[in-house]
Parts: structure tokens; sequence; C-alpha cells
């Protein structure tokens, strides 16, 4: 499998490495005189992007990162950052794309653009509770007697405030911080997207876990661009078609979201 995505990847790089040939936007101008793409991510949302055992960053967004770059033929260097600073690190320049499991909303839309979707998904929960194992809906959850955590500045936050505004909600930083705080019964639930739930199952049997069969929404996930360079978004939308057209993109989400075969690296 890893062997049949490395082809495909090499191919898709030589095909966009020919539509990028001749582009000489302002986003891009700026990228090739540093000799480096700048990609904002959390690196601690699994699957999306994530810490291997030996501290390399790898995951379904890290993967189309490094295409990417490659395509360019720039270096890549993947901006660390708290998901609720990574809106605020794009619009100032810091990073030149940002790709971290962010949902496509009308509210971002209106900071940044973004390309895409390159992939579905959804909220979900993870709970140690037995009978919230059986959620199948939000309003299961809208309780003054439930403490809900999810991720600062996420969708999860505003579907929580939306959708469950009687019960109690806490803001993590990091998911790991947020898994936390229901090992110490601080909270009974946390509200996530459904593939970093499933994949804390997954990983972590040990911590007594559980999520719902299918997702309680469904969410674009896209890369948000800067918003004032529209060739640079297109150019990054063309790319993203192009990978989609020779099945790239359905290689990644088998690898990644279908596949355990990655468990072991970061176990």
């Amino acid at each position: 499998m890893i062997k049949k995505i490395t082809q495909v990847f090499l191919i898709a790089a030589l095909l966009i490495a020919v539509t990028l040939n001749g582009f000489a936007q302002k986003t891009l101008d700026k990228i090739a005189k540093r000799g480096e793409l700048r990609v904002g991510m959390t690196t601690t949302q699994p699957p999306f992007t994530m810490k291997a055992k030996d501290g390399s960053i790898i995951g379904y967004e890290a993967d189309l990162a490094n295409l990417l770059a490659a395509s360019i033929d720039v270096k890549l260097t993947i901006v660390e950052l708290p998901f609720h600073e990574l809106i605020e690190a794009l619009e100032t320049g810091k990073v030149d794309v940002v790709m971290s499991g962010m949902t496509m909303t009308m509210e971002r839309n209106m900071k940044v653009a973004f390309a895409g979707p390159y992939i579905l998904s959804g909220k979900s929960i993870l709970t140690k509770t037995p009978s919230y194992s059986g959620t199948s809906k939000s309003s299961d959850l809208n309780n003054e007697t439930i403490t809900l955590v999810t991720l600062k500045g996420s969708t999860g936050e505003a579907y929580v405030k939306a959708d469950m505004p009687e019960a109690e909600l806490l803001l993590a930083d990091t998911y790991e911080d947020a898994i936390k705080l229901l090992e110490e019964d601080k909270a009974s639930i946390m509200v996530a997207d459904y593939p970093i739930c499933a994949y804390t199952v997954l990983v972590h049997p040990e911590k007594n876990l559980m999520t719902i069969d299918e997702p309680l929404t469904i969410e674009r996930i896209g890369m948000a661009l800067p918003p004032d360079d529209a060739h640079f978004h297109n150019m990054i939308q063309n790319y993203l078609n192009g990978l989609a057209l020779i099945g790239a993109l359905d290689l990644l989400e088998i690898r990644w979201f279908d596949s355990g075969d990655w468990v072991e690296l970061v176990k």
C-alpha cells in the first residue's frame, strides 16, 4: 500500500510541477524567494496531523503538505500552533497555508479563502460512560447535568454552543488535554471530529474509551489560504483537483482513515 501511494505521489508531483511552471504571483513569489513552504498545523489531530514515536510529523495532511512542497520544489516547514491560533497565523503571514482538520465554515471564509474540500468529516463524541455510546443526535447531550469538553476555537466549540447550550462546556488547547479531563472525570464527553474519536479508541484501548458508530454532523475539511491572492488559491485548488483525478486522495484516505497499518508508528 505505501509503495503504491509513493508511486502515485511521484506521478502527481511531476504533473503538478509542470502546472506550476511559469506562475509568479505574490504568495508563490514569497514562497519561492524563501525556498520554503510554511504550513500551519497542530500536529495533535490524528489522523489528520500527529507526531510519530520518533518525533516526525505524520498523517493525512502531513502527506498532502509534503507533496505540495515537492511540487513547488521548496522545503516544507510545518509550523506547530494551537488550533485557535492557526487563522491568525495565516492572517499575519506567519504561515502560507493551514492544514489541520479545519472545517470550511462561513465564519472562517469571511477571514480566509479555502481550497477543497479534500475529505469529509463530522462531529462525534468520546466518553467513558457506556450510556452515552448510543448517542445519535445532539439533543441527547443538551442537558445541564452533562459536562462536555472540546477544542478551543474549533467548530466543536461552535457546535456545542449552538446545539447543546444547556450542557456545561469546558475548552481545551489540545485533544490530549481534553482526553485528560475525561480520564480525571472532570468531563463526561469530549466532542471532536469522528476520525479523532475513532483513532483514540483504536490506539488507547487501555483507557476504556468509547465512541459512536456514525458522526452527528457532516463537515467539509479544506486548506485555509490567504484571502487576497486569487491566483494562489486557483493553483492550490487545481493541485487538489489533480490529486483527486489520479486517485491520490482516495489512497491517502484508505491509508490514514481505513487502514490501521500506521498505528504502530505512534504507539
